[in-house]
């Protein structure tokens, strides 16, 4: 088998790809041949030992698979948690799910993470009611239009901002009913003012807000909520932890939401499991549609790695040993 390796926290360079023997299966595990593991910007960070969970080194990054029970036709697709960058994969028996007819390899394998992320933030942490406003920060990449395919399921209005006209085509083909653009067209000043333009789109302000990328668009983003709105926390994408006004959170009666669904998942592995065969028949059902991803040869892992961690990438992006 062919896996990538990281010896010690420090540049997505610094990774090397290793020839190591073929795994065999341990007691109530199984062995994935890896077709696809879904990239993640959560993997760049832990890579560099910046990310809240620094496994044990040497270790191999990648927490979602696609592709064969080995010794099998079976399809399926598996948390790993780490050690998906590789062409095989051991994983608990419990952990490896069917993948429906009609799923590709590739968009089984960056299903989970952001969609499962999106269902848990939208029905356990928060409810997304039918005709509720969903601005979605970020919606160009792999949460953003997770988020968008799953508010438009649930019934949902949304809109999607983003910083390239490219994000922007990705955030409407997955549904958006409206966009803005961070920057100004003609490049004129530093951007839009964002919680004008949130409020201007939704009749007075977003319901929700979803934001993946914290830095100086969060406190836009909470402004922009109308009274009694939600502010789901996803991530950092933007590398800076916002301070938020707790005077804005109070005089208007809004809530701020910590989304953690990696934390969750581990603490009730079995509420995971039924979280994600939820997912997984949205999907059989066409409640949602998982866009293709963008694919990377495994030697290719530390330019994959770096264009998620500095945001070129569009939707999200696989590994193919």
């Amino acid at each position: 088998m062919r896996r990538v390796v990281c010896h010690a926290f420090g540049p997505l360079s610094d990774l090397v790809v290793e020839t190591a023997p073929d795994l065999v299966a341990g007691d109530g595990q199984v062995v994935v041949d890896v077709a696809a593991a879904g990239a993640s910007f959560a993997d760049a960070l832990m890579v560099q030992g910046r990310y809240q969970i620094k496994p044990p080194l040497p270790f191999t990054p990648g927490m979602e698979v696609a592709g064969t029970i080995a010794g099998t036709d079976e399809r399926v697709v598996a948390l790993s948690w780490t050690g998906g960058y590789a062409s095989q994969v051991a994983v608990p028996s419990t952990a490896a799910l069917p993948v429906p007819d009609g799923v590709s390899d590739g968009q089984a394998a960056t299903l989970i993470q952001s969609y499962a992320t999106m269902l848990h933030a939208f029905t356990q942490r928060t409810t997304v009611r039918p005709g509720e406003w969903v601005a979605v920060l970020g919606a160009g990449g792999g949460i953003g239009l997770a988020a968008i395919d799953l508010a438009k399921g649930l019934g949902a209005n949304v809109v999607a901002c983003a910083s390239t006209d490219a994000k922007l085509d990705a955030a409407r083909a997955a549904g958006a009913d409206a966009t803005i653009a961070y920057d100004s067209p003609d490049g004129s000043d530093a951007g839009v003012d964002l919680k004008t333009a949130i409020r201007e789109v939704t009749g007075g302000g977003a319901d929700i807000v979803v934001d993946p990328v914290g830095g100086d668009k969060a406190e836009a983003g909470l402004r922009a909520l109308r009274f009694g709105g939600r502010f789901l926390v996803i991530g950092f994408a933007a590398g800076s932890i916002p301070s938020l006004p707790a005077n804005q959170i109070l005089l208007n009666s809004r809530t701020v939401v910590g989304v953690e669904w990696g934390g969750w998942a581990i603490r009730d592995p079995a509420g995971n499991q039924q979280l994600v065969r939820e997912l997984l028949d949205m999907v059989v059902g066409g409640t949602v549609h998982p866009v293709e991803p963008v694919a990377y040869p495994l030697d290719d892992v530390a330019r994959c790695l770096a264009d998620l961690e500095e945001r070129r990438a569009v939707g999200k992006c696989v590994l193919v040993p």
